[in-house]
C-alpha cells in the first residue's frame, strides 16, 4: 500500500509542531523527501535491515530507561514498595504516565533510521523476517533441514511510521484544538488515496465529516470530565499520609500507655568536612506554646518569610550574613511533604541550630520563621552543605512576636504550675543566676530519672494529675518528649526563656559519614543565654537513650540499610542529584555503535565487490539458451515490453491481449511451462521435451513474423 506523496513529511512536521520538536521534525522530513530527487540507493540485505531494527530496538530501550529515571520512576516505585499507601501509589502511577508520554513523544526519532532504510533502499518494503524473530528462526531451520523456505512477505512501513508520528503528536502540551483539526486533515489526506470507488465523492466526504464531528464533540465531553476530575485534588491526602514535621504543631506521646515502636529506617545522611566536627543535633522546628499533649508554634505559626538566594541561581542561601562559621557538613535528606498549591515536594530542613549558610541547595523556595524552622520547596531529595559553628541562631529573641499580654517563651499552663513549683522548691535555687538554675535542673533530671519507652497505666486516683506531673513526681521515667517538655516548663517557671525543639540526634557513623534513623528522632530544649544573647541547646534526656534505642534494632538491619542505600541512589538519579542520569544512554553506546559499524562495513564491502568483480559468465547457466527468450524479444518489438521484476506469466497475458494474437495464447502458455521446467527444474528437460520447446518456439516465432 503506497503512501501519498509528501504524507510522511507532513506527519513529521505535524509531530514536531505539536511536541515541541519542530526543528527536528523539519530536518527529518527533508531527509526522507529528498529520496524523490536523490537517485542513489543504499543496497541493504535482509541481515542489514535486521541489524537496523535491532539498533532501533536498543535505542528504544535506552530511551525508555532514560525517560523512567528522568520522570522520577525509580524513587517513586521504591517509595511505593517501602511504604505502600494511597499517595505513594498515586505518585508512582504519575511517574509511569509521564514515562509513557515521554517515550511516545520520542518514537519518530527512535525509529527514524528504520524508515530511512526503506526510503533509500531499492526495495519497496521490508521483509517480515527481518523484523520478526520467529519468521527468521523458521527460515534458518528450513535452511538447515534442506526444506523449501517459507514464503517471504514484504510490508511497506510508511503507513505504520505515519501513524507513529500521529501517536507521538498526541503527547502535545497545548490545550487547544489544533491537534484535533490537524489530525483530522492528515487522516483525510491519508485515506483519500485508499477510499472505496464504490461510493461517490460526496458520500465519502459526508461520512468522513460525520466521523470528525463526532470525534470533536466526543473529545470535548471527555475534556470536561477530566477537568471535573481535576477539581478533586487527591494531593490533599498527602497532608495525612506523608510522614513530615509540621512547623505549626507537633503532637507528643506524653501520656501514651505502653511501648513506643520506633523504626530503624535511615532518613538523613551526613558527611562532615575532613577534620570537622559533626553537629550533635539537627533541628527541624521549635515550638512556643504547650497544651497537653501538643506543642504549638504560637505567634511563629504564620510568620514565615522568604530567604533570598545570593547570587541568584547559585544554590547559596545566607541565613546569618556577617557571622563566621567554623564547620561544614554535607546533608542529604528528603522533603516528605507536598505543597498543595504548586504540588512540589516540600519539607523542613534538618539543620544545626547555629547554621549560618546553606550552599549547593537545589531549592525552589526557602522560607524561615521566627522559631528557627527552615521550610524548603524543591526536589524530593536535597543534598547540600550546611555551614555552622558561629554560635548564633536565626531564632527571634524571647518574647518577640508574642501577644502584648504574654511572653510565649515564658508561658506555663496553669494546670502544670503546682507540680512545677513543687519541683522547684526541691532545687533550692532561689536568688541564684540563670546559669546556676540551669545546672540545678540538669542535675535534677540526671540523678533522679531514667529513660524508658514504656509507660505503665497510672495507678493514682487523683483526677487532677497530668501526665507531665505524674512523670515529675511519680514515675520519673519516660522518653525524650517528657524530658524536653518538663525542662522547658521548669525553666520558664524559673523565669528563663525556653522553647521546645524537635529534630534528630547524630551519633551513628557509617563509612566516612553518619546516618540518622527514624528512631534517632529527638526532642530537647532551647534555652536563652541572656549574657550572650543567643539560644543554646539544653538536653536533659539521659544519654543512655541512644543505647536503649540501639538494643531494639533488628538483627536484619543490615538488609534494610542496604535497601535504604539503593533507595538513596535511585532518589539521587530521580531528583537530579547524580550524574548517572546524564549517562544512561551511554550504556547502550557500545552495542549501538557495533551494529552501525556492521551495517556500514557490510554495505561498503558489498558495494566494493560489485564494483570490482568481473561480470559473471552466464553461458553455462541452465536454461539461458531457451528459445522462449526469442519469443519475448519478438513480442517486445510489438510494443509490449516486460517490466522489471514482472513475472513472465503476467507479462505474457498482457502481451497476448491483442485480438490478432488470440490463436497464439494456447501454444505460448504451453511453451511457457516447458520454458519454466527447462529454466528452473533441477532435472531439466528430457530430450523429446527439449526438442518440442525448440520446434514449437520456432513455429510461433514464424507466425509472429507473418503477423507483422
Amino acid at each position: 500500500m503506497k503512501t501519498p506523496p509528501w504524507l510522511l513529511a507532513a506527519g513529521l512536521l505535524f509531530w514536531g509542531w505539536q511536541s515541541g520538536f519542530l526543528t527536528e521534525g523539519a530536518a527529518m522530513a527533508v531527509i526522507l523527501e529528498s529520496s524523490r530527487f536523490i537517485k542513489v540507493r543504499w543496497e541493504l540485505s535482509d541481515d542489514d535491515i535486521a541489524r537496523i531494527w535491532t539498533f532501533c530496538t536498543l535505542l528504544f530501550l535506552g530511551v525508555a530507561v532514560f525517560a523512567f529515571t528522568n520522570n522520577s520512576g525509580p524513587g517513586n516505585f521504591a517509595q511505593l514498595f517501602a511504604t505502600p499507601s494511597v499517595n505513594a501509589e498515586r505518585i508512582a502511577g504519575n511517574s509511569s504516565a509521564l514515562t509513557a508520554v515521554a517515550l511516545i513523544r520520542w518514537l519518530p526519532m527512535v525509529f527514524f533510521l528504520f524508515i530511512a532504510a526503506q526510503v533509500f533502499s531499492p526495495r519497496k518494503g521490508i521483509a517480515l523476517e527481518s523484523i520478526s524473530f520467529f519468521m527468521r528462526r523458521r527460515q534458518q531451520q528450513a535452511r538447515k533441514s534442506g526444506q523449501p523456505l517459507p514464503s517471504s512477505r514484504q510490508v511497506n512501513i510508511s503507513y505504520p511510521y505515519f501513524v507513529t508520528c500521529l501517536l507521538a503528536a498526541s503527547s502535545h502540551p497545548a490545550e487547544n484544538n489544533t491537534f484535533f483539526w490537524g489530525l483530522s486533515a492528515l487522516l483525510a489526506w491519508a485515506l483519500w488515496s485508499q477510499r472505496s470507488r464504490r461510493f461517490g465523492l460526496m458520500i465519502w466526504a459526508g461520512a468522513l465529516g460525520m466521523v470528525i464531528l463526532s470525534g470533536y464533540f466526543g473529545q470535548r465531553g471527555i475534556g470536561e470530565l477530566a477537568r471535573l476530575a481535576e477539581e478533586y485534588n487527591p494531593q490533599w491526602l498527602a497532608h495525612f499520609i506523608n510522614p513530615r514535621t509540621d512547623p505549626r504543631e507537633t503532637r507528643t506521646d506524653i501520656g501514651h500507655i505502653g511501648q513506643l515502636k520506633l523504626s530503624g529506617k535511615i532518613v538523613i545522611r551526613l558527611k562532615p568536612e575532613t577534620g570537622a566536627a559533626v553537629p550533635a543535633y539537627l533541628r527541624e522546628a521549635s515550638y512556643r506554646v504547650y497544651r497537653s499533649p501538643s506543642w504549638f508554634a504560637g505567634s511563629s505559626k504564620d510568620d514565615f518569610t522568604g530567604v533570598s538566594e545570593e547570587p541568584l541561581n547559585s544554590g547559596s542561601w545566607p541565613l546569618l550574613p556577617g557571622k563566621t562559621n567554623t564547620a561544614v557538613v554535607n546533608i542529604a535528606c528528603y522533603l516528605n511533604g507536598i505543597n498543595l498549591q504548586d504540588r512540589n515536594p516540600e519539607g523542613l530542613l534538618p539543620l544545626p541550630v547555629d547554621c549560618g549558610q546553606l550552599r549547593h541547595l537545589p531549592a525552589y523556595i526557602l522560607q524561615k520563621n521566627s522559631a528557627g524552622a527552615m521550610l524548603a520547596e524543591g526536589p524530593g531529595l536535597v543534598i547540600f552543605d550546611a555551614d555552622f559553628g558561629s554560635g548564633w541562631t536565626i531564632d527571634s529573641p524571647p518574647g518577640l512576636g508574642s501577644p502584648p499580654s504574654a511572653n510565649e517563651d515564658l508561658a506555663v499552663p496553669d494546670v502544670e504550675k503546682p507540680v512545677l513549683d513543687q519541683v522547684i522548691s526541691q532545687l533550692h535555687v532561689a536568688g541564684q543566676s540563670d546559669e546556676q538554675k540551669r545546672l540545678a535542673v540538669d542535675r535534677f533530671f540526671g540523678t533522679n530519672f531514667k529513660y524508658s519507652l514504656w509507660q505503665e497505666k497510672p495507678q493514682s486516683a487523683n483526677t487532677n494529675e497530668t501526665p507531665l506531673g505524674r512523670f515529675l513526681l511519680n514515675t520519673r521515667s519516660g522518653h525524650c518528649e517528657y524530658f524536653a517538655t518538663a525542662t522547658v516548663l521548669l525553666l520558664r517557671e524559673l523565669h528563663i526563656p525556653a522553647r521546645y525543639a524537635t529534630g534528630y540526634a547524630v551519633h551513628e557513623t557509617s563509612g566516612h559519614g553518619y546516618v540518622v534513623r527514624l528512631r534517632d528522632a529527638h526532642a530537647w530544649c532551647l534555652v536563652w543565654n541572656n549574657r550572650d544573647g543567643v539560644w543554646q541547646n539544653f538536653d536533659t534526656t539521659p544519654a543512655t537513650w541512644i543505647a536503649e534505642e540501639a538494643k531494639r534494632a533488628s538483627p536484619l538491619q543490615f538488609l534494610s540499610d542496604f535497601w535504604s542505600w539503593l533507595q538513596f541512589q535511585f532518589a539521587k538519579v530521580r531528583w537530579g542529584q547524580s550524574h548517572l542520569q546524564s549517562y544512561v544512554l551511554w550504556t547502550l553506546a557500545p552495542p549501538l555503535g557495533f551494529f552501525l559499524y556492521l551495517i556500514v562495513l557490510r554495505t561498503s564491502r558489498r558495494r566494493h565487490r560489485q564494483q570490482t568483480a568481473e561480470p559473471p559468465d552466464l553461458s553455462h547457466w541452465p536454461g539461458l539458451d531457451s528459445e522462449f527468450y526469442q519469443l519475448e524479444r519478438k513480442l517486445a518489438e510489438r510494443g509490449v515490453a516486460r517490466q522489471p521484476s514482472e513475472l513472465l506469466s503476467g507479462w505474457l497475458s498482457r502481451a497476448l491481449a491483442a485480438p490478432a494474437l488470440a490463436d497464439l495464447r494456447g501454444p505460448l502458455q504451453e511453451l511457457l511451462q516447458l520454458h519454466y521446467r527447462y529454466r528452473f527444474d533441477p532435472r531439466g528437460l528430457c530430450a523429446p521435451d527439449r526438442e518440442t520447446l525448440n520446434r514449437e518456439a520456432k513455429a510461433c516465432l514464424d507466425r509472429l513474423t507473418r503477423a507483422n
